[in-house]
């Protein structure tokens, strides 16, 4: 009796995605690229006016970067298990955590910019004071929020009392940080959850997995409202565009593509027949005209998003680029790479 049951289940479902899809292919009268062609080039010249590492820098490889939203202060964790903050006006470190484990893989800086966090193979997501960071003093995690079955992936603070971590099981959970406890998982990916996004004026959350799927959840009751396909690689980055109406993606097929939430569906693609190499993240700038992708081939892509074209290419780096980031103030791109380096580029 369960196996005809199972099999009208799995007809009902093809069924009704093909509908899904007929119904995205109906409302998608023209292109970005066709409509992004009446649109006038534009001209990108930037070179690296900082690279972060001194004397007492990282010693392995740095794996994730971010920005405090005062647009001066850096942060970055590296598998040397260091995390630091620097300036990225002078290159100067203000300050350092020596974390238990040093297989770490994200960072993230809170809106106030008091408290960062950060996480790894060690399945946990530690919390540390920043003012205890930069005082000279050894400092130790405020908390310690152990949920998660795998290892964590990503790291984004909704604000100054609830973060969001996404691991290698498969979900990702929401945490009352005043209180050190889960306030609630999101389960619905069929793989690694890698990178998180929130949309702050939608009260959601966007992210991606392995599973080749982006999928965006409503905070409020932790359902899923929305999942995009189209990548034929994993996909390991994302990127929230500034209206919050698009989500970017960097995947392991070499590509990065633009969602928009709107017309539920994706709408353009970033890729070149002579780009062989698989993307590890994304930034866009201020004003959302341009995206910068970080590749495996220790280059920055940098993209016109409109017309879909490739306008620049940053060198430097000479190990893979793991992470990127665009100040807040729409005034510096930050890459951090395996080289053990940022670079601050304008």
């Amino acid at each position: 009796r369960a196996r005809p049951k199972m099999e009208a289940a799995v007809r009902e479902c093809e069924d009704l995605r093909r509908q899904i899809d007929a119904a995205r292919r109906a409302a998608a009268d023209t292109t970005l690229p066709d409509v992004g062609q009446s649109v006038p080039a534009i001209d990108v010249h930037m070179k690296a006016r900082r690279v972060l590492k001194g004397t007492t820098g990282h010693t392995g490889k740095i794996y994730s970067m971010a920005w405090c939203d005062d647009s001066e202060r850096v942060l970055s964790a590296a598998q040397d298990g260091k995390l630091m903050i620097w300036d990225a006006r002078d290159g100067a470190k203000l300050g350092m955590a020596s974390l238990k484990s040093n297989w770490v893989m994200t960072c993230a800086y809170s809106p106030s910019g008091t408290l960062v966090a950060s996480g790894g193979l060690d399945n946990i997501c530690s919390l540390f004071d920043v003012e205890k960071m930069t005082s000279g003093e050894e400092a130790h995690p405020l908390k310690e929020l152990n949920g998660h079955a795998g290892f964590l992936s990503c790291c984004r603070f909704i604000d100054d009392k609830q973060l969001l971590t996404s691991s290698g099981d498969g979900t990702m959970i929401l945490w009352d940080l005043e209180r050190g406890v889960k306030l609630g998982d999101f389960q619905g990916h069929g793989g690694d959850v890698t990178s998180i996004g929130v949309l702050r004026s939608k009260n959601a959350v966007a992210t991606c997995s392995i599973d080749r799927t982006l999928k965006v959840w409503d905070l409020r009751d932790r359902r899923c409202v929305q999942t995009m396909i189209g990548h034929t690689g994993d996909i390991n980055g994302l990127a929230v565009f500034p209206n919050e109406d698009a989500i970017g993606t960097a995947s392991d097929d070499c590509s990065a593509r633009l969602f928009d939430l709107r017309a539920d569906q994706q709408i353009a693609i970033y890729a070149h027949q002579d780009l062989v190499a698989g993307l590890s993240s994304l930034a866009f700038s201020a004003s959302g005209r341009l995206l910068f992708g970080a590749y495996y081939d220790n280059t920055v892509q940098v993209w016109d998003t409109l017309r879909c074209e490739r306008i620049a290419v940053l060198f430097g780096h000479e190990s893979r680029v793991s992470s990127i980031g665009v100040s807040k103030n729409g005034m510096a791109l930050c890459t951090a790479s395996w080289d053990q380096t940022l670079r601050v580029w304008n």
